[in-house]
């Protein structure tokens, strides 16, 4: 999102914390993912609630009247909130909403005692969709339903994740957004290690790491970055050996097979 819209939305989640505290996080974003799905199912509605030209006012009561008998009294303030802020793009409500929806999942599963379980169980399902060609396409396909793809991850996750877990990778899946699966994944990564106010590492290791490892590399990278870290390892065979680091966009290779491609190079060039 982009100038008013990124604003909005960051007001927005300060607003919605207080909320989150009172209990039933999920219930909440659960809602406020219907109500996304609402919005990108009609243009009209879209561009109602988006019209700048409506009073806030005018803008906040159609959605009351439209949602009132459909969600909670919580989530009807959240949507209220929302369609009386500006947006630079109409579609930017609907993913507003769906980010709030994140929000609302993950801090729920913070609230269960759960968050650690579902940060680790999203990793493990992003590798596995990157390490499947089939598995990417499929849930990439815009050929197949929503219905058809949410039924896929149900296949895949339903009784073997936690259930925040199934309804977050769903979510990305039947309403991509515009996005691919494993770029949605990471978002959603990303989200859960802000959750807890701190950066998210995917180390890749050429075998796993222990959990003394772990923590030793958790702790260097958090006098690095100023902050708490929390460390995904991936193990991939063909990086030989030493680490690949990757924290948000930045990349600190030190693996084996990094530096023999840059001897290679040294000797070709």
């Amino acid at each position: 999102m982009r100038g008013a819209s990124r604003d909005s939305l960051a007001a927005a989640q300060e607003r919605l914390e207080p909320l989150l505290a009172r209990g039933g996080a999920s219930a909440l974003g659960q809602e406020l993912y219907a109500v996304a799905g609402l919005l990108d199912s009609s243009v009209g509605l879209r561009r109602a609630l988006t019209d700048s030209s409506r009073a806030e006012a005018d803008r906040a009561a159609l959605a009351q009247r439209l949602l009132a008998t459909q969600v909670s009294g919580p989530t009807l303030d959240v949507v209220s909130g929302v369609v009386r802020a500006r947006w630079s793009e109409q579609r930017d409500l609907g993913d507003a909403l769906e980010a709030l929806g994140t929000q609302a999942m993950l801090a729920g599963a913070e609230s269960d005692g759960v968050l650690d379980t579902v940060e680790d169980e999203l990793f493990r399902f992003s590798r596995l969709v990157d390490g499947d060609r089939a598995l990417t396409s499929a849930l990439d396909d815009g050929r197949a339903t929503p219905a058809q793809r949410g039924a896929l991850v149900d296949d895949l996750l339903a009784r073997r994740a936690d259930p925040t877990t199934v309804a977050l990778v769903r979510q990305v899946v039947t309403a991509p957004r515009g996005r691919r699966v494993s770029g949605a994944l990471d978002d959603l990564l990303e989200a859960a290690a802000a959750r807890r106010a701190r950066l998210l590492a995917v180390v890749t290791a050429a075998v796993p790491l222990t959990a003394v490892q772990t923590d030793r590399l958790a702790a260097g990278l958090a006098r690095v970055y100023g902050k708490r870290v929390q460390v995904q390892v991936d193990v991939d065979p063909e990086v030989l050996g030493g680490l690949r680091v990757q924290v948000g966009g930045e990349v600190l290779d030190a693996s084996t097979a990094s530096r023999l491609a840059a001897a290679r190079r040294r000797v070709v060039g």
